[in-house]
């Protein structure tokens, strides 16, 4: 093989590699103002599902919690407060759960949504079904807490997926955590929660 034929080789290689470049940077450009307004439009749709009553819902402000950013938002009627929305993270078996939590002005968890997850599907749709995230529904800080045991004054675990059951409720008790010190610590509010 001589110089000629191993820079013809290179300089052919350089040229694939540039034209692949440009194509994965034109599909690029098409595509992200695309997904961009999808995920916008998917947000906005999963937090009108979070608190159907309202008539907007407006972002109050950022927080992190395990390094990983989240949102929380103020849901009002009119220009009355109707609850508040956090974004929160819990560990699972295979990852992070990410969650919304719907709290009324009271401070209690009023719903609570699993946006993503990595776990296996055959036990995350136990934790994600509606007897699950049922028990939830009316809940403050002291009672999230994840037991084995029937109860109904705590959050009862699935059986065999504990983990991610566990996950879950460290999530939600830790976003109403994040918004009751956040709250007090003089969140501009015509409403103030009670407690």
């Amino acid at each position: 093989m001589t110089v000629r034929d191993i820079l013809k080789i290179t300089l052919t290689l350089v040229i694939i590699y540039l034209a692949g470049g440009v194509i994965l940077a034109s599909v690029y450009s098409v595509t992200s103002p695309v997904i961009y307004k999808l995920n916008k439009m998917e947000k906005e749709q999963a937090l009108k599902e979070m608190m159907p009553d309202a008539d907007k819902i407006e972002k109050l402000g950022d927080w992190t919690l395990r390094d990983k950013p989240a949102e929380y938002f103020v849901a009002k009627k009119g220009d009355d407060v109707t609850g508040y929305i956090v974004q929160s993270y819990g560990k699972g078996f295979g990852g992070y759960l990410t969650l919304l939590i719907a709290i009324d002005k009271d401070l209690r968890i009023q719903k609570v949504k699993i946006l993503s997850h990595k776990e296996t599907p055959g036990f995350i749709e136990n934790v994600n079904s509606d007897k699950f995230l049922g028990q939830f529904k009316e809940k403050g800080l002291d009672n999230i807490k994840l037991v084995k045991v029937e109860t109904t004054e705590h959050i009862q675990a699935v059986t065999g997926a504990t983990v991610s059951s566990r996950g879950v409720a460290t999530g939600a008790r830790e976003g109403l955590i994040f918004l009751i010190d956040t709250l007090k610590g003089g969140i501009k509010n015509e409403n103030p929660p009670k407690g």
